[in-house]
């Protein structure tokens, strides 16, 4: 059972809650965490195996030392961690649940939140938003994109072992799950709309894509639009502006992701128009709704590439100050 009033609600359960989760603690203030998925739910949305790009000291939150086997973390370490934190720091987590709506009435924060079980309310004086961007992605919004082989997450390259597979995109995301695609024996064609592959594409992975390519082991349609997705068919504009259908067994559209700005505007957070940056204190977090708090990538609307769990995780200092 929820209580019915709690000083601070803190919405994500990723590495930046947690640590906004305990920067509170450390103020007196007991916080309640809800998340919509499991623990730390974006990295579990990551390729099983996933090694991270930074080093595990950069990861770390409230202290607590982050040990892993190599130089850089894998995923599987990553969670063992973050539910380690939780464990030590007697963080107070309702996984599953969903902040639907929050209204404000004076003081008191009037939070609706989603379950299996129903919808439900709890009142509060300070709400913290730390939802990240990886729960909501950017849909192409054409036809056949809901169909049940179209995966908008990348999972498991053994499921594709001998099959065609289409992977829509071309940063590092999609190119790297092209990759291991490839390695596990998937027919792979790699449709991007760029005639060329970013430089935000890690340095190291850049050259791989390209020889693969080059030596006709992954197909690619570069320069090309999906123009509707058909059930075992990726239907597109090529290069050539001609209308072309590659089959597919499975397909990955992995265009990358947002954050919940529906929800940030129901709770009445302004939005730059062209960016969705929310309007908040740089020194406090607080947003232009009193007693809402936004933390970590979220705060930088659509532009989420300078804010990372490295330097994120420092955002519940600015927030909760005793």
């Amino acid at each position: 059972m929820l209580n019915k009033f709690e000083d601070t609600i803190i919405a994500g359960g990723g590495p930046i809650g947690l640590a906004c989760a305990i920067s509170a603690r450390r103020c007196g203030i007991d916080p309640l965490i809800v998340e919509a998925g499991a623990i730390a739910d974006s990295i579990v949305r990551y390729p099983i195996g996933m090694g991270f790009f930074t080093t595990p000291e950069l990861l770390e939150i409230g202290g607590h030392p982050f040990v892993s086997a190599g130089q850089k973390p894998t995923r599987e370490e990553a969670l063992k961690y973050y539910r380690g934190v939780v464990r030590v720091d007697g963080l107070r987590v309702r996984t599953y649940t969903r902040l639907l709506n929050a209204s404000r009435n004076g003081g008191v924060i009037t939070c609706t939140l989603q379950t299996e079980s129903g919808e439900s309310t709890i009142d509060c004086k300070r709400l913290v938003l730390a939802t990240g961007y990886f729960g909501e992605p950017n849909l192409m919004d054409v036809p056949g994109e809901s169909l049940p082989f179209v995966h908008h997450y990348f999972d498991e390259p053994h499921l594709s072992f001998g099959l065609d597979v289409v992977v829509i995109g071309g940063r590092n995301s999609a190119v790297e799950a092209a990759l291991e695609l490839f390695r596990a024996g998937a027919r792979v064609t790699l449709v991007y709309r760029g005639t060329a592959f970013p430089p935000s594409v890690k340095y190291w992975v850049k050259p791989d894509i390209e020889n693969r390519i080059a030596a006709k082991q992954i197909s690619s349609r570069l320069g090309a639009t999906v123009l509707r997705i058909e059930p075992g068919t990726v239907v597109i504009r090529n290069a050539e502006h001609v209308e072309e259908k590659l089959h597919a067994d499975r397909v990955y559209a992995l265009t990358g992701f947002r954050a919940d700005f529906a929800l940030f505007r129901r709770l009445g957070i302004e939005l730059e128009p062209d960016t969705e940056r929310a309007t908040v204190n740089p020194d406090t977090l607080e947003s232009n709704v009193p007693g809402i708090y936004m933390a970590g990538s979220i705060v930088a609307g659509r532009f989420t590439s300078g804010i990372f769990i490295e330097n994120g995780r420092f955002d519940g200092d600015k927030i909760f100050r005793c």
